[in-house]
């Protein structure tokens, strides 16, 4: 196995040996999914911008990945079309990035580098799913060991103790202009977000603050990273396909226990999710000589972009301008946000910060009729001086269950104990009842797509789907007074509701 993937990737090695000497900078990753056709219609692009090559890249390798994961289950022929393919594909990106203008050639590096090390991590005997690749938020892919820590500790980690070294948080972290200046944006224009993150941290602490106790990790440092990466949104889905309270990638979740188990993304259990960003911070911490800052800047922008320059640049400080101006911007940002998040957590007055104090504790609730999320999100209003309603609380309490998912009688969910009374009172019966069950029960009108086919008219077309002539021809800018069309023309029709 790990020769068949070594000759597919030979074509690269030149890549890799020509540009491990340059000196470049790194961009901000702007990667997205792509759809095949997508991809394709940007390849033959004459004159591509950046963002559009890099897109092309994160397509292709995961073109390439497929193609490994289908010679690991046997099918070595569209396994090694489909890696031929694609590595063909990341070349000739390559080559069009070093031609055109603000294209930063060490994403490719990364990118070559990261699939060699994913052939060198292959043990003889075993298949591709013993390597796995880490993502962050903005899609910065990179690969890394296999984890050998497990998800629940009994005691401090020696990762831990060897990065507190007898120190409080407080005395760790730097208060340089960079976190500076993110506590600015926090306490400005980020203070609603840093107020929400808090409140909905407040629900969830009773199960994860644990987590990070046993292990020895600061509470301070799991609400920074939950207020910087999700507000404490459970449910969190980025552009780039990172899912829930920390923002694990598909295969980096797998990697960490996240797996989907009856039909349930274990990455959207705020418990299970906590246990495998202590896991993965513990990886970093271990890798990266105990060193706080680039194990967070690992988290955000790939283990492996962070090893690589760890060993470049060997000894030297993170916060030192060679090592921190080498980093994507973005985590120029994040890791700065992150401590700045930490210390105000942890010195509130000191900024004129005010933390409410929440009731947190939660009781089981046997519902006494049908409803929903967002049924009992309108009928709980805003009791309880609760300003911005108790959707999200219920959303993060619940996070097998989708807000509009009818919950039947019987059934039992989980809410904060003050809110029982307000149940009884307000969610049974009433007026209010029902008009949250007809809110509950409207749909936006939706649009499908109709081909036209021969012997079709417009009037036709209208009658069968008992909409308007005129309806259709404005939608699709259609001209009267004949309203041409063609066979096999596209037609969007408005579902009347």
């Amino acid at each position: 196995m790990a020769i068949q993937i070594k000759k597919l990737l030979s074509p690269l090695i030149p890549c890799i040996i020509f540009f491990t000497g340059a000196i470049v900078s790194y961009s901000e990753n702007p990667r997205v999914a792509m759809t095949e056709a997508q991809a394709t219609d940007a390849d033959a692009a004459e004159s591509p911008d950046p963002e559009e090559l890099y897109r092309q890249l994160s397509f292709h390798r995961r073109e390439f990945e497929e193609g490994i994961r289908l010679i690991a289950d046997g099918q070595n022929g569209p396994g090694v079309k489909k890696t031929g393919a694609a590595q063909d594909r990341i070349v000739e990106g390559l080559r069009k990035c070093m031609s055109t203008n603000g294209c930063d050639i060490e994403i490719f590096f990364d990118a070559i580098s990261d699939l060699l090390e994913t052939q060198q991590a292959q043990p003889q005997e075993n298949t591709v799913e013993n390597t796995t690749v880490a993502t962050d938020t903005a899609g910065k892919e990179g690969n890394f060991e296999e984890s050998s820590i497990p998800l629940t500790y009994a005691s401090k980690t020696p990762e831990i103790r060897a990065f507190l070294r007898g120190k409080d948080l407080r005395e760790l972290i730097e208060l340089n202009d960079p976190v500076k200046t993110a506590m600015n944006d926090w306490l400005t224009w980020l203070r609603p977000a840093f107020m929400a993150s808090y409140e909905n941290y407040q629900y969830l602490r009773d199960k994860i603050a644990p987590v990070y106790e046993e292990a020895g990790f600061p509470e301070a440092l799991l609400f920074a990273l939950i207020a910087t990466e999700t507000g404490g949104k459970v449910h969190a889905v980025s552009n780039s396909g990172a899912v829930g309270l920390m923002q694990f990638m598909n295969q980096t979740g797998k990697h960490y226990g996240l797996t989907i188990k009856d039909g349930f993304d274990m990455r959207l259990d705020p418990v299970e999710a906590t246990k495998a960003n202590v896991a993965f911070l513990n990886d970093q911490l271990k890798t990266l000589n105990h060193n706080l800052e680039k194990s967070l800047a690992a988290y955000n922008g790939g283990p492996n972009r962070l090893r690589r320059l760890d060993r470049k640049l060997k000894g030297i400080d993170f916060w030192d301008s060679r090592f921190y101006n080498s980093l994507p911007s973005e985590t120029r940002e994040y890791v700065p946000r992150i401590l700045a998040a930490a210390w105000l957590f942890l010195h509130p007055g000191d900024y004129n910060l005010q933390f409410r104090s929440y009731r947190t504790d939660t009781v089981p609730l046997t519902l006494k009729q049908d409803t929903s999320l967002y049924q009992l999100s309108i009928c709980l209003g805003q009791t309880q001086d609760q300003r911005d309603g108790w959707f999200r609380t219920l959303r993060n309490l619940n996070p097998r269950l989708e807000p509009d998912d009818s919950i039947s009688t019987g059934e039992k969910i989980e809410i904060p104990i003050i809110l029982k009374d307000t149940y009884d009172k307000n969610c049974l019966e009433g007026e209010l009842v029902q008009r949250a069950r007809d809110l509950h029960e409207a749909k936006f009108p939706e649009i499908i797509v109709y081909t036209v086919v021969k012997g079709d008219s417009l009037i036709k077309i209208a009658k069968r789907y008992n909409c308007s002539v005129q309806e259709i021809a404005v939608i699709n800018n259609l001209r009267g007074p004949k309203y041409i069309i063609r066979i096999n023309q596209k037609l969007k029709i408005p579902q009347n509701y």
